[in-house]
């Protein structure tokens, strides 16, 4: 038998309603539904390029009607926020979780319900102070050292981090990043692990390891470095040779030196650096074509 629940939670008691019990399949994941929007969109430019706009046409068109079915069936007015998914019924899964933070970074969310969205993310039940939990501490199954009901991620609080940036909220992403790496000091060679509690932080805490945590763990290490793109607003366009940055950091890390970073054939190292409440950058070695520049907001 496969896994029962098919999303990036997959573990048997992870898609719950907003009393606690189980979901039984098929579900329709919120996020399982942006990161489909997100490859017809790519796809479609993928054609594009090729020299084929039929076939672009047509992915872009899927794409367009599955944002609009999406945001006619899973948005929650009165939650400002997105359900977690469909059940079998077809009837919106209440749960208040942190899949919806996955949308942003697929564009799947419309620009005037985006700032609903992040303010939901940011109260306190979703909110830890390490990082935004799995699961709202007001669920009835949360337990904040659970494998997927209200333990923190770094992967899943990186990708939404990603999602802030992109949409503008700048200081927010630097708040999760803010929040994983000072979890991370705490973990021996500070090496993330896959994940942890999702307990309240507080002074002289510490976060709350899961015993079973794989520590290294892949995506966990990509975290950090999904983070830092998203606090320096990284795009890179290898086959225009380009590289824009969009420049925040915080006042907590206020020099950092990227080395040998690779776009296409070229390789760049650049440094950034805080001047009062501003981000100054500059290229310190590059070999081979590249345009660097600043992304206006």
């Amino acid at each position: 038998m496969g896994l029962q629940n098919q999303g990036w939670k997959d573990s048997g008691d992870a898609i719950i309603y907003p009393d606690g019990t189980q979901v039984e399949p098929p579900i329709a994941l919120c996020e399982v539904q942006a990161y489909v929007y997100n490859a017809w969109k790519d796809a479609a430019k993928i054609y594009h390029i090729l020299g084929e706009p039929e076939q672009a046409k047509t992915l872009q068109q899927k794409a367009d009607n599955l944002y609009q079915r999406f945001n006619d069936r899973f948005w929650m007015e009165e939650e400002g926020f997105y359900c977690l998914g469909l059940d079998s019924q077809k009837q919106q899964i209440r749960s208040i979780t942190s899949n919806p933070g996955h949308l942003l970074w697929s564009g799947i969310v419309p620009p005037d319900r985006a700032d609903r969205l992040v303010r939901r993310l940011f109260q306190p039940d979703l909110w830890c102070g390490w990082g935004i939990r799995t699961l709202s501490s007001k669920n009835p199954a949360y337990n904040p050292i659970s494998y997927q009901l209200g333990s923190v991620w770094p992967h899943d609080n990186s990708a939404i981090a990603m999602g802030l940036k992109q949409y503008g909220y700048h200081n927010e992403a630097n708040q999760i990043a803010e929040g994983i790496f000072a979890a991370a000091s705490y973990f021996e060679a500070g090496r993330m692990p896959e994940l942890f509690g999702g307990i309240e932080r507080q002074p002289e805490r510490f976060p709350v390891p899961y015993p079973d945590a794989n520590v290294p763990q892949a995506w966990a290490a990509r975290s950090i470095f999904l983070l830092i793109r998203a606090m320096l607003g990284l795009e890179a366009n290898a086959s225009a040779r380009s590289l824009t940055v969009q420049l925040t950091l915080p006042d907590w890390l206020p020099d950092l030196e990227l080395v040998n970073l690779r776009v296409g054939d070229a390789t760049v190292t650049l440094r950034f650096w805080r001047v009062g409440e501003q981000t100054q950058w500059q290229v310190i070695h590059l070999e081979g074509e590249l345009r660097v520049s600043t992304h206006d907001r």
